[in-house]
């Protein structure tokens, strides 16, 4: 084998004039959490390895399914078997040249496979090792798998989704899982400005459990601070009253109107002055204390209206009001349209796929017309990696034949 001196890494040249261009990230991540974590370091240039086991099994449906392609681009694959001394040779390789090392493995595999924050530290002093787990690093359920569901019902998240007394209710998303990933990308930015500063680097760590005790924000300070342990309120805001989901004649639509000058203007809309003069409903707790009562009251009269007449017109009387919409209404809405969500990735077999594009956008750095690569098959580019960790031909053909890559 050839000596990682005579051939460095190289960034992507596609992406140098993106903000994280030149830092190289090495992903041994699976399932969602950590992908997401990753996802938003590559989507704004940095040089992604994925590690990609040549026995693994998808987790989340085949690479080129719409779900994995959305979670890997812009990623190069080494299909690297860690089994084998060669394979762990080249991943030593890899952490010598890597910014960051992402991984959600149990502590028990970390410590075999040498990936602890000492062991990585020993071989790269400033590596930023990042670790995303189901319950954290340490505690009596360090051990156990974490996964989105479990977290959901585990964290009380669950508890106060859906209509009263017909829960719980799971989120319609993996919202602990995409949440945890990213906090922990967050992390990793946070440590990669600390290492600017001080050359050192760090490990950052975060859970789903701790991801989703943190995402119940005034849910979780109510108990907290006040003791008060909230319960399901459907589409009502468990607090501010009006706010929430009314019918319409060809629909529904949610509206905001709680505080005082809101509420004038709502019911002023409504043309309902018996609403404004009720004395159930003449401030915030009274309407609070009286919600379902009011709730029906305020349906009554907007199912007079359509739902393209209610957004339209107590928007412009000063009353937030949006149409409830399935997923393909979203993306087809003029504003989504505008804000143009998605970007296509060409893919060699399949084509042009539209993805989602970060949310984030960045006055120096405009989002690129496409992303620079769709997500790569299982092995895609491990001969492209090793050439750059200084391999010869012979030497990887001759690792591809013991199985320590594929």
């Amino acid at each position: 084998m050839s000596s990682r001196n005579e051939l460095p890494m190289q960034a992507n040249p596609a992406n140098t004039t993106l903000p994280l261009s030149g830092y190289r990230v090495l992903d041994l991540t699976i399932a969602r959490a950590g992908p997401v974590a990753v996802r938003l370091l590559a989507d704004w240039g940095a040089d992604v390895v994925r590690i990609d086991p040549p026995d693994r099994k998808p987790t989340l449906g085949p690479r080129r399914g719409s779900d994995e392609q959305n979670l890997h681009r812009n990623k190069r694959s080494l299909s690297l078997n860690l089994k084998t001394p060669d394979g762990m040779r080249v991943l030593r390789k890899l952490v010598e040249r890597s910014d960051v090392v992402v991984e959600n493995f149990r502590s028990s595999v970390k410590q075999r496979l040498g990936l602890t924050y000492e062991a990585l530290c020993a071989v790269n002093p400033r590596i930023i090792l990042a670790s995303i787990s189901g319950f954290g690093q340490t505690g009596p359920y360090a051990e156990r798998p974490g996964l989105d569901q479990i977290v959901q019902g585990m964290s009380g998240l669950s508890s106060v989704t859906g209509e009263p007394g017909r829960g719980p209710y799971r989120t319609g998303i993996a919202i602990s899982d995409t949440t945890a990933g990213m906090f922990l990308g967050q992390g990793i930015l946070l440590a990669l400005l600390h290492r600017e500063r001080t050359g050192q680097g760090q490990w950052v760590h975060t859970s789903l459990l701790e991801a989703m005790l943190n995402k119940l924000d005034f849910q979780g300070a109510r108990y907290t601070v006040d003791g008060h342990v909230a319960r399901q309120e459907g589409n009502s805001h468990p607090t501010l009253v009006p706010m929430g989901t009314f019918e319409a004649r060809d629909g529904q639509v949610n509206i905001c109107g709680p505080g005082a000058a809101m509420w004038a203007k709502l019911c002023d809309f409504l043309q309902a002055p018996h609403l404004a003069q009720d004395e159930r409903y003449k401030d915030q707790p009274s309407r609070l204390a009286h919600r379902r009562e009011l709730e029906e009251a305020i349906s009554a009269i907007t199912r007079q209206f359509g739902v393209a007449d209610l957004v339209e017109r107590l928007n412009q009387a000063g009353v937030p009001c949006g149409p409830v919409y399935d997923i393909g209404q979203a993306f087809e809405d003029a504003q989504a349209k505008h804000l143009r969500m998605t970007r296509p990735a060409l893919h060699a077999e399949m084509g042009p796929l539209q993805l989602l594009r970060s949310p984030i956008n960045l006055s120096a750095c405009a989002h690129a017309e496409a992303f620079h690569r769709a997500a790569p098959d299982a092995g895609e580019h491990t001969d492209d990696v090793l050439r750059e960790l200084g391999y010869t031909d012979a030497s990887i053909v001759a690792m591809r034949g013991e199985g320590a890559v594929a």
